[in-house]
This record gives structure tokens, C-alpha cells and sequence, in this order.
């Protein structure tokens, strides 16, 4: 049952009913059938155009995906998500934030999160022979000191 039926309902019942109709009460009832009425009203205008433009995006959205898939080859799509980054945990608050190759060559980046700077060393990232950029030889293992002796 919608909203509009169920206001039709009560105003059904209150004109059945017995009141007097120079009561007070019966013309509260009545004044307040008629906002609920109007609120029904309402309510019905705003589904029928939330359903109308749930189509057109719908709609839009379709055309959108069939202009992406003639216009771009899905190639491009891989180029743009192979873009290295790194996870970087910050000691202070354990947020754990992704870092692109520029920022790591940098040498430093303020946490989003608390506004820690963190700093990084990569002096040895070459040199251990480790595929992470982030690599200070502690985390992989290799011992770049007995390399370089």
C-alpha cells in the first residue's frame, strides 16, 4: 500500500465517521487529513523523479561505458595502474600510507595521518640487490656492510 493510499484510507475513515462537523476535534482531523494528503502528494512527485533519473543515469551510464571501451585500448588502462608504490607504515601511529617513487626520492614525507615526518634513508636500496625501494637492508636480511668489504 502506498503513502497516497494509506492517506486515502484514513480519510475514508474520518468521513465515515460519526463526528459532528462543527466539533473541534473533527476539524483538526480534517485539517490534518489534509496535510497528509499533501505530504502524500509530495512524496509520490519525489519517486516518480527519483525513478526518472535513475534511468537517465542509468542511461548515461551505459553510454559512458560504451564511449570508454571504443575510445580506450585496455592497454592504457594497465600503463595507468602500473604505477609503483610503496607501503610505508608510520612508527607513530601504525597508519600505513602509499608512497610513489618521486616521494620516496625525496627523502621525507609528512604522515596524513598524525603529521609525523618520516624520513628515508635509500642509500642502500641499489647496493643490497633488493627489488623494494624501501629496502634499509634490515628488513630483507642482506648484509650490505660484508658485501662492500
Amino acid at each position: 500500500m502506498t503513502v497516497t493510499e494509506k492517506v486515502a484510507y484514513l480519510r475514508g475513515i474520518l468521513d465515515a465517521s460519526e463526528l459532528s462537523e462543527d466539533a473541534k476535534e473533527t476539524r483538526i482531523f480534517k485539517a490534518i487529513a489534509d496535510v497528509l494528503d499533501d505530504l502524500a502528494m509530495t512524496v509520490s512527485d519525489l519517486e516518480d523523479g527519483f525513478s526518472e533519473l535513475s534511468e537517465q543515469i542509468d542511461a548515461v551510464d551505459e553510454d559512458l561505458d560504451a564511449l570508454e571501451q571504443d575510445y580506450y585500448d585496455d592497454e592504457e588502462y594497465e600503463d595507468e595502474d602500473d604505477d609503483e608504490f610503496v607501503e610505508v607504515k608510520c612508527p607513530n601511529c601504525g597508519d600505513t600510507i602509499c608512497l610513489d617513487e618521486e616521494t620516496l626520492l625525496a627523502g621525507e614525507v609528512d604522515c596524513p595521518n598524525c603529521g609525523e615526518t618520516l624520513e628515508f634513508d635509500l642509500q642502500y636500496a641499489d647496493e643490497c640487490g633488493c627489488e623494494d625501494d624501501s629496502c634499509a637492508c634490515e628488513e630483507c636480511g642482506h648484509d650490505v656492510e660484508e658485501e662492500d668489504k
